[in-house]
């Protein structure tokens, strides 16, 4: 009977760690740089979603899930943490972007404003 019991637990155990490894996987694969833009949200979804224009960007599409959670849960603050978080590194990788870009083109006129 004991011999059976650990059996059932260690097949148990590695479905369980199977799982885990997936899930790894699968988030490895989300948040690599620049992979975000891959899952874009097209302007359909966005238009479904009622995203306001200046929101629709190459973030759109944590921005859809993160608004549905916020919904979900009454907008509570402590709530929608993991979402908040990969929509708010997306824009800050996004402005970091054009702020390269920025610096790029500065450069290439010699450091001249554009104003």
């Amino acid at each position: 009977m004991d011999l059976v019991a650990t059996a059932n637990a260690r097949s148990n155990i590695d479905r369980d760690l199977n799982d885990v490894q997936a899930d790894a996987e699968q988030s490895e694969e989300l948040f690599n740089e620049g992979s975000l833009i891959l899952g874009a949200a097209t302007r359909e979804e966005m238009r479904e979603a009622r995203l306001p224009l200046a929101y629709r960007d190459s973030c759109a599409n944590l921005l859809i899930p993160l608004n549905k959670c916020r919904r979900e849960t009454w907008y509570a603050p402590w709530k929608c943490s993991d979402e908040r978080h990969s929509y708010e590194k997306c824009q800050y990788d996004e402005f970091k972007k054009r702020v390269a870009k920025m610096d790029e083109l500065r450069e290439a006129k010699g450091g001249e404003r554009s104003n």
